[in-house]
């Protein structure tokens, strides 16, 4: 019977949003892209996507898990080791089937993401936002059809997993107060860290912690943030009990991310740590070089920009729904500051801008001047950008375009933490 009901909920819900044209429109382009990427990974790029990385993985994980960062793969993997265990059912599928599978998920997740992510809007909306749906369909469905989706399905990546996982926490922690529910969100967000390390930098903005400009004080809660660091740490602290039993794969691990030769290639990584290295590398310098200053200068940008998001996040004057823009910051700061920060990696981002959209007042400008004009070129113009990046690489290795409007964008979000009350309707911020 319950199953009956949930059958009916949703085809209804479906008939509904059919009747929407973007919305035939989106669910068309997915199939699109889906169908595109089954032709072009298992055909054409069959040697060059992160599919294959990843299932290279499962096979060391299970055969030979001491060299799971030594072993020759397209690319690097820099996950967490526990992560590798996530990609061994796709090994055991077979390349072909695996990957097959692995993007039924993904299009399954898109629709989840859809959901929650309308879950999420409809608690959050703002003041002079319309009360009807159309709007934020619209939204959701520019979303599905974005031209780093069709990226991602090519690749094989996981960025969705991580989307959806980020996007359920950040619904239980805006839905929920409680302190069993605070937990449960932040272990869910946890979990995202272990598959994909790059929700690493919301740490410090699950925390409950705020400065009060007008009287100079310090206001946290204090049990409630212990129990979401909790929650946090738990998954990710599972990789310590591998790297006991394993010691080189903490050298490993370190190494590629952080120390090894794969971080200082000229690339079309848009982050500013990257692009200091492509200019390093423009001028002159050897690898030698750029091996002893890579560690530098990423701590430098990481400082900076961590730094400069956490103190605005700490003095913000508003409350309601602040988690929202702290979720911002931790991934703008990961995506400036970290060697690699690719074009598929804004489908964790770009959610976040939709949610800001109808957070923020309808006529604001920060809205309409930054937030909207930084979804629509992340969304449809980034990749453009790329493909001018690999015409011009060898006389102007710099692809910046995403990054100039990565850093509107964190101006945008550090302005607003200034402002004393963000959700009274104006055309001033």
């Amino acid at each position: 019977m319950v199953i009956e009901k949930l059958y009916s909920k949703i085809g209804n819900r479906f008939k509904a949003l059919w009747k929407y044209k973007i919305f035939r429109y989106a669910i068309i382009l997915q199939g699109i892209y889906f169908i595109l990427s089954l032709i072009l990974t298992l055909t054409v790029f069959r040697n060059q996507n992160d599919f294959l990385v990843y299932y290279k993985v499962g096979d060391v994980f299970i055969n030979d898990i001491k060299n799971l960062y030594t072993a020759d793969y397209n690319w690097p993997f820099r996950y967490f080791p526990i992560s590798a265990l996530f990609f061994v059912p796709y090994y055991l599928l077979g390349f072909n089937i695996g990957f097959i599978v692995f993007n039924i998920i993904n299009l399954i997740l898109n629709i989840f993401i859809y959901m929650i992510l309308y879950k999420i809007i409809i608690i959050t909306r703002g003041v002079n936002h319309e009360s009807d749906d159309g709007r934020v369909i619209f939204y959701l469905c520019l979303y599905l059809v974005s031209l780093p989706q069709v990226f991602n399905y090519i690749l094989g990546q996981i960025n969705l997993y991580i989307t959806l996982l980020l996007l359920i926490s950040l619904y239980f922690f805006l839905k929920h107060s409680t302190l069993r529910w605070n937990f449960i969100a932040s272990l869910i967000l946890g979990i995202s860290v272990i598959i994909k390390p790059i929700t690493l930098f919301l740490t410090p903005f699950i925390i409950i912690i705020n400065f009060n400009l007008d009287n100079k004080k310090f206001e946290i809660q204090f049990l409630k943030s212990i129990i979401r660091l909790i929650g946090f740490l738990i998954p990710v602290s599972l990789n310590i009990f591998i790297f006991l039993m394993y010691p080189e794969l903490l050298n490993g691990f370190l190494n590629v991310n952080l120390t090894g030769k794969d971080t200082i290639l000229i690339n079309h990584s848009f982050s500013i740590t990257k692009l200091v290295q492509n200019f390093l590398i423009s001028i002159g310098f050897s690898q030698t070089q750029l091996l002893n200053l890579q560690l530098p200068i990423f701590i430098t940008i990481l400082f900076i920009f961590g730094g400069i998001g956490f103190i605005f996040y700490l003095i913000r004057r508003f409350d309601n729904y602040s988690l929202i823009y702290g979720y911002t910051f931790g991934i703008l700061i990961m995506l400036l500051g970290y060697f690699d920060s690719w074009d598929h990696h804004l489908l964790i981002l770009t959610p976040l801008l939709i949610i800001i959209i109808f957070n923020l007042p309808r006529n604001s400008s920060l809205t309409k001047k930054i937030v909207k004009l930084t979804f629509f070129f992340l969304s449809f113009f980034d990749l453009a950008f790329m493909g001018i990046w690999f015409l011009f690489q060898e006389f102007f290795p710099f692809n910046f375009a995403s990054t100039i409007f990565l850093l509107l964008l964190f101006y945008a979000m550090s302005k607003y933490c200034l402002i004393k009350d963000p959700h009274i309707s104006n055309n001033k911020f």
